[in-house]
């Protein structure tokens, strides 16, 4: 029965936020709105189905664990070591005045400061899930904006570990000194350096090797298991053997896989549970919720949010345009930040075990993650507006950074130098390099075009970036891999590869990402031909069709048609294979008997009707 109430916690929580999330998609608010509502649906608080809360939690915790590894695939250390001049300084400014903030908030409500000061450190951290898929969704992920957001969340983490570290040396029955602190503190910052070290020196030559031999089996299942297995062992192994939070180690495992050839692969195809988990993360947040708590405390939510919606925005704006970066940048990151999440709560929790918090600190502060969520994405999406407005407010422009200067230098650092002013050339997407995408790629460059190579083959790959030419390892039929191999910008997309699984799907989605795209396709049969061209293929060969065709001009050639006949006969040969109508007034060839000549054998000839 236990199991059964398991599998009914996930079907019931799932299917909940697959309703309302859809529902929220429909009235234009995120989908994220619709998740949270649907945990309030199977709470306790809420009439009828009620879930298991805490087995929500777990799978919840599993799913920020996978979210993190996926951010370490494509957040390389130069980049967080390149926004290092503003994550850190602005992560503990922020993180110090949203604490004080919540601190002065709590004392005026009647709290002692000890709760004050863990209710502020609280709201003083954002939602590694929110601010992943607000960036994400928005396509900021990978700017300027995103490392410095992921790099500002990263810092904050740190911070909050060794937070965790020293609350039960500072409040525990066991209270240490200044001394001890002190020591806790050091203990803390010592094991965080050492799993670093560890798993970017030993795991950057360990983890490679294991799934280079892993690939060599050929296997899919064997190559996502071993992924899985490297996320949250590592993540798990943090935990227990350096007393770091699981998501930090699931974050320094993907930056390992993501400096090596997998890191692609990886995101694609062995992560694919990783947004069902996090939408139960958005569940279970419901879940904790209490309505009723609105009524009895509304002005604890109404001041605690505005010191999160608030407070740490402004603080945010501050630090990023006194560091000089473009006003642009200060308002994007400080919405995405302003929000509270996952570890709101381990603290929470931490202070409820030490007897420093009530329960109604944790329902305020559910309540206040729960509104804020649900507004952040409608506030990112109004950055633009603001920015519009301040930059052409005479009020506000002698307070704003001047284009170029610090703000210039610091993007050249995070990009790594100026932007490159020559337009680059076309550029193709082939996928596969047998004999027909070797054949493809050679007239490409020939032609001036810039061909970018989609292959599962790594031996492959790594001898084509030998080469200088553009490769990417994964496989196609994943909307990542296409992105990573540039189809929002090239000019054509070509499938060298016959029988590939769902072409039709590979095409349709390259469309999506680029309309303009001109996709040329390969069949192995004339009857997959159609699907190809209604998937949106202008062009579809198959290997039938083109054996048909040479046969019909090599049987032409010897029955003596000219070079005309042979072209009109094939493309109505082409024509009837693609199922096309021909609508064309062309001559039809046909063989007639010629008249026989004394001591010569009659040989049929092509003549015209």
């Amino acid at each position: 029965m236990h199991n059964l109430d398991l599998i009914l916690t996930v079907t019931g929580g799932l299917a909940a936020a697959l309703l309302m999330g859809y529902i929220a998609q429909r009235i234009g608010l995120s989908p994220m709105v619709g998740y949270l509502l649907a945990g309030i649906a199977v709470g306790p608080h809420t009439p009828g189905y009620v879930a298991d809360q805490n087995f929500a939690q777990q799978l919840a915790e599993i799913g920020i664990i996978l979210l993190m590894f996926g951010v370490g695939l494509h957040f390389h250390l130069k980049e967080l070591l390149a926004v290092r001049r503003v994550a850190i300084p602005g992560a503990i400014g922020q993180s110090i005045v949203a604490t004080i903030l919540g601190a002065l908030l709590a004392r005026a409500f009647g709290w002692d400061w000890s709760a004050g000061l863990v209710f502020g450190l609280a709201i003083s951290v954002a939602s590694t899930v929110v601010l992943l898929r607000v960036l994400a969704d928005h396509r900021d992920l990978h700017t300027l904006t995103g490392h410095i957001a992921v790099g500002w969340l990263v810092v904050e983490d740190l911070f909050t570990v060794l937070v965790l570290v020293l609350l039960p040396e500072l409040f525990g029955p066991h209270q240490a000194g200044a001394l001890g602190v002190v020591f806790a503190l050091a203990i803390a910052v010592v094991k965080i350096a050492v799993l670093a070290v560890f798993t970017l020196a030993v795991g950057g030559k360990a983890i490679p090797w294991i799934l280079d031999r892993v690939v060599e089996s050929k296997s899919r299942e064997l190559f996502t298991l071993t992924i899985l297995v490297i996320a949250l062992g590592i993540a798990v192994g943090s935990a227990k053997l350096f007393g770091v939070s699981m998501p930090l180690g699931a974050f320094l495992a993907g930056m390992v896989v993501g400096r090596s050839d997998f890191s692609l692969r990886a995101a694609s195809e062995a992560l694919p549970m990783r947004d069902a988990f996090a939408v139960l993360f958005f569940v279970s947040v419901g879940m904790l919720f209490d309505p009723q708590f609105l009524l009895q405390s509304p002005w604890l939510v109404t001041a605690t949010l505005a010191v999160i919606l608030l407070g740490k925005p402004l603080t945010a704006i501050v630090i990023v345009l006194w560091l000089g970066y473009p006003l642009r940048v200060a308002l994007t990151v400080a919405v995405a930040l302003a929000q509270i999440g996952e570890f709101s709560f381990i603290l929470a929790a931490l202070g409820t075990e030490l007897k420093i918090l009530d329960p109604a600190a944790t329902s305020t502060l559910v309540a206040a993650a729960i509104v804020s969520i649900s507004l952040n994405p409608l506030l990112y999406g109004m950055v633009q507006r603001v920015e519009s407005w301040l930059s052409n407010s005479p009020r506000f422009k002698g307070w704003l950074p001047a284009p170029g200067g610090l703000a210039a230098s610091n993007a050249s650092r995070v990009h790594g130098g100026p932007a490159e002013t020559t337009a680059s050339r076309y550029r193709a997407v082939v996928v596969g390099y047998g004999p027909v995408g070797q054949i493809v790629c050679r007239l490409l460059r020939e032609n001036q075009i810039d061909p970018t190579v989609i292959e599962l083959n790594l031996e492959t790959v790594r001898r084509l970036r030998e080469q200088g030419i553009a490769a990417v390892y994964g496989d196609a039929t994943h909307r990542d891999i296409l992105d990573a191999a540039g189809v929002r910008q090239a000019a054509g997309f070509i499938l060298s590869s016959a029988g590939t699984q769902c072409s039709e799907d590979t095409i349709r989605m390259a469309k999506e990402l680029n309309p303009g795209i001109r996709v040329l396709a390969r069949a192995a049969f004339v009857r997959e031909l159609p699907a190809l061209q209604t998937a949106g293929a202008e062009a579809v060969f198959s290997g039938e069709g083109e054996v048909a065709l040479a046969f019909t001009e090599e049987v032409l050639r010897e029955l003596g048609a000219t070079p005309e006949q042979i072209d009109r006969e094939r493309e109505r040969v082409r024509t009837d294979l693609s199922g096309r109508p021909n609508t064309d007034a062309r001559p039809v060839i046909t063989i007639q008997q010629s008249v026989p000549v004394p001591d010569e054998q009659s040989k049929p000839t092509a003549v015209m009707e």
